[in-house]
This record gives structure tokens, C-alpha cells and sequence, in this order.
């Protein structure tokens, strides 16, 4: 199985193109799980499978390291719009994605047919509680309590086609990450699960995150949860609509534009290919 190792921002997936008559087993979970493994496999956040859309130039499915299925990702998007404007696969400057959160358009900006960034309208945020799923009475999620083992946060729910959790803090340095953001993710209020964003704000256009994927643990970076960090920040107050987004793996910038969509921009990189061998038990 031909295969190409790519990340955005540190955010590293395994890249399969189903679409050139690689075969691969039916059973997606146990093969991202296999593959993902960073001493038994190749290593990775997840594995993204590119397959024929009757729909759009290609259709996405990313499966988690830990076998469960995202809807949507804004590194792994970036990837595969690098991945197939230099492969020439679709050498189209907007090209079409179909996920399971809708079809997504990333923006490929190139300079001499080398891809230097990708634009990516994200769509609108969705935020009212049942769309994000989350538990409670109707209306929007700003600023609520959350109580998680005995522990109150305040979290503003958003979802970019995925739930995100976000919470703002005085201090990231002071975050313990792995202990909280497993907790949260699973916090039953939130049926299929949760990511959890923390943000320290710098300035009005700058923030800093810290972010626990579902599904994924900790990762160097998210780009819807870099989007859900923007509305967040909109919606209490605290971040103007366009906004610097600083990852332990780089920066994102992210505007919510007048016409009420998220744009995410920024960079994506392919580090090698190789051929994975299945070995059935």
C-alpha cells in the first residue's frame, strides 16, 4: 500500500489515494490504529483515505489514531489540497473536497507550482447546543459553567461540523492538558464526545491554544479548533473577527468574514512516501 506522511503545522496524518486503485482492508479502525502507531507504525495523528466523490473533485475520510472517524479537519484539508494540486491529480487553484461535514473548497495559493500556503473556507459555525451535540436546555453555549470532577469550567461550545470545547485561561503554562483534556472530551454532556480547546489571549488579534483532539489526544495542532477558538473569542468579547491563532506546531490565521463563514489560512507540508505492507494474522 503506497502511502505519503504529511503534517500541517505538526499535525501529521498518513495519506492514502484510494482513487489510484490502492487496495487496502475493509476494517478502517484496526488499519489507522496499526499505521498510526508511533513505535509499531508509521506514526500519526490519523489516516486520511482519498476516495472518487460523485460530488466533488474527491471525497476525505479521516480515521483517528484511535480508529473512530472525524467529520472534518483543517490540517488534514490543507494536506490533501497540497497533495493533490502538486501531484496534478486536480490542478484546479479552488478545488473540492466532499467530508462528512459537508463539501469543503480550499484555496491553494502557489507560486511557480509550488503550493506556499492553502486558504480554506471552513463554512459557518454552528452554535446552538443541539447542533454542537451538547446536553441542556436550548440556545447557545457562551461562557457556561461545565462542573468536571468537582472542578467549574467555563466553556463556549462551537461546532465546525466536529464539537469543539473551548475554554479561556489567564495562563496556558498552568494547563494540565493531559489530565483535563481526557476528562473533557468525555464529559457526558457531550454525546459524540468533544474536542477541548484552552486559550490564553494575548491581544485582541492574537491568541495562544492548546488543544486535545478527539479521538487523537494531544496534537500540535487543529485547525477547526483554531476556528472555534475565533468565534469563541468573538462571541465573549475578547478577539476582534479576524485573528492570529499561535499552535505549539506553528500559526494559523483565521478570519470570520462579513459573510459569515470562517477562513482558515496556512501551510501544509509532505515529509516522504512510502509502501505499507498489511500482514494478516
Amino acid at each position: 500500500m503506497l502511502f505519503t506522511k504529511v503534517h500541517g503545522l505538526g499535525n501529521d496524518f498518513i495519506l492514502v489515494n484510494a482513487c489510484l486503485g490502492e487496495r487496502f482492508p475493509d476494517d478502517y479502525a484496526t488499519l489507522a490504529k496499526e499505521m498510526c502507531h508511533r513505535h509499531f507504525g508509521i506514526g500519526a495523528d490519523g489516516l486520511v483515505l482519498l476516495l472518487d466523490s460523485g460530488v466533488a473533485d474527491v471525497r476525505m475520510r479521516i480515521i483517528n489514531s484511535d480508529g473512530s472517524e472525524a467529520e472534518m479537519c483543517g490540517n488534514a484539508i490543507r494536506c490533501v489540497a497540497k497533495y493533490l494540486y502538486e501531484h496534478n491529480i486536480v490542478r484546479k487553484e479552488e478545488i473540492k473536497i466532499e467530508t462528512l461535514a459537508g463539501v469543503i473548497v480550499p484555496q491553494v495559493i502557489q507560486k511557480n507550482g509550488v503550493v506556499e500556503a492553502i486558504k480554506v473556507d471552513m463554512g459557518e459555525p454552528r452554535l446552538e447546543r443541539e447542533q454542537i451535540p451538547m446536553l441542556g436546555a436550548a440556545g447557545r453555549v457562551i461562557n457556561e459553567p461545565l462542573e468536571l470532577d468537582g472542578q467549574r469550567f467555563y466553556i463556549t461550545a462551537v461546532s465546525m461540523g466536529n464539537p469543539h470545547c473551548v475554554i479561556f485561561v489567564e495562563d496556558l503554562n498552568a494547563v494540565p492538558l493531559q489530565l483535563i483534556g481526557p476528562r473533557m472530551e468525555q464529559h457526558p454532556a457531550f454525546p459524540k464526545k468533544t474536542n477541548v480547546e484552552f486559550v490564553q489571549v494575548i491581544n485582541p488579534q492574537e491568541v495562544r491554544m492548546l488543544v486535545w483532539e478527539r479521538g487523537a489526544g494531544p496534537t500540535m495542532a487543529c485547525g477547526t479548533g483554531a476556528c472555534a477558538v475565533a468565534v469563541a473569542g468573538v462571541l465573549n468579547g475578547l478577539t476582534e473577527k479576524k485573528v492570529t491563532v499561535h499552535l505549539p506546531g506553528g500559526s494559523l490565521e483565521i478570519e470570520w468574514a462579513e459573510d459569515g463563514k470562517l477562513y482558515m489560512t496556512g501551510p501544509a507540508v509532505e515529509v516522504f512516501h512510502g509502501e505499507y505492507t498489511v500482514y494478516k494474522s
